[in-house]
Parts: C-alpha cells; sequence; structure tokens
C-alpha cells in the first residue's frame, strides 16, 4: 500500500493534524508526518515533494496557516494528489488559510478540505488510494456503513424523547 505523507508548516498544526494520523491508522495506512515550511525551507519543500512518489507515497496532505502555501509548494514539484488543511488562525479564524490554499492558479490544483478539517482530509486520502486497493475501499464502505448507523440510532432516540 502506498503511503501518505502529512507535512505541516509548523509543529503548532500538530494537535489538528493528530486526528488526520489517527485516522490513517484507523484504515491501516501507512504515514510519515513532517515539518516543513513552504517559506522557511523551501528547499526541503521542494526536495520532499519531488521524491515523494518515489519514497512510496500516493498522496501528500499539507497543513498550513495564514498565508498557507505549503500545499500549493509541494503540489507545484509532484504529480501526487496534494490536500490542504487550512488551519485556523487568531487573525482570520483560518479564513485566510482556507483562501491562500484554494486559489491555486491553474495547473496546480490543491484539493482542500474545511478548516481545520484533518480528519477529512486522512478519509479523502483514504479514497484516492482506495481506487487501487480493494481492501481499502472495503474499510471506507464499512466506515460509511457505520456512520450511517451512528445517525440512525440518533434519529430513533431524538424521535422517541420529542414524539408525542
Amino acid at each position: 500500500m502506498k503511503k501518505v505523507c502529512i507535512v505541516m508548516g509548523s509543529d503548532s498544526d500538530l494537535k489538528v493534524m493528530s486526528k488526520c494520523a489517527d485516522k490513517l491508522k484507523d484504515f491501516g495506512i501507512p504515514f510519515d508526518v513532517r515539518v516543513i515550511s513552504a517559506h522557511r525551507t523551501p528547499a526541503a519543500a521542494e526536495q520532499l515533494a519531488k521524491n515523494a512518489a518515489a519514497d512510496g507515497f500516493g498522496v501528500i496532505i499539507a497543513a498550513a496557516g495564514k498565508a498557507a502555501h505549503l500545499g500549493g509548494v509541494l503540489a507545484a514539484y509532484t504529480t501526487l494528489p496534494v490536500i490542504g488543511v487550512p488551519m485556523g488562525t487568531s487573525v482570520m479564524g483560518g479564513m485566510d488559510s482556507l483562501l491562500s490554499i484554494v486559489q491555486m492558479p491553474k495547473g496546480i490544483p490543491v484539493a482542500t478540505v474545511a478548516i481545520d478539517g484533518a480528519e477529512n482530509a486522512a478519509i479523502l486520502a483514504a479514497q484516492m488510494l482506495a481506487l487501487e486497493d480493494a481492501s481499502l475501499a472495503d474499510k471506507l464502505a464499512a466506515f460509511k456503513e457505520n456512520m450511517a448507523k451512528e445517525v440512525a440510532a440518533k434519529d430513533e432516540k431524538v424521535r422517541a424523547e420529542y414524539q408525542g
């Protein structure tokens, strides 16, 4: 199975991105975690992206805040899918990060999840990898089935409590 590379612009992003790692573990997907800055260590970002496929990665998840250029820089140097996770910020609550990630120029796409959407980034990465892995596709189907069962149970509880 191909790995996922979780890259954060700062170790302060780890609190949110640990949820991504946990979800990848749930699906049995191997991953590496790195701290690389698009602005402070651009050569390291370039090397990671250029070597990612050869290093066994199938997807890169890039978490960054404020200017949030990390996903775009990585996407510029690889043909692998890159998923951007905009980090919540104290300045604009993460809208600055979100807009930085979704406004990529033509030819450099970065799939983007919600602000602090680490778990959804892991699920999206799993869906991408499942295109070539039937057992992972089965795990995703079971995951979605369990979500549906949880909602049905909550619906039943609410209906029982509030219907006359």
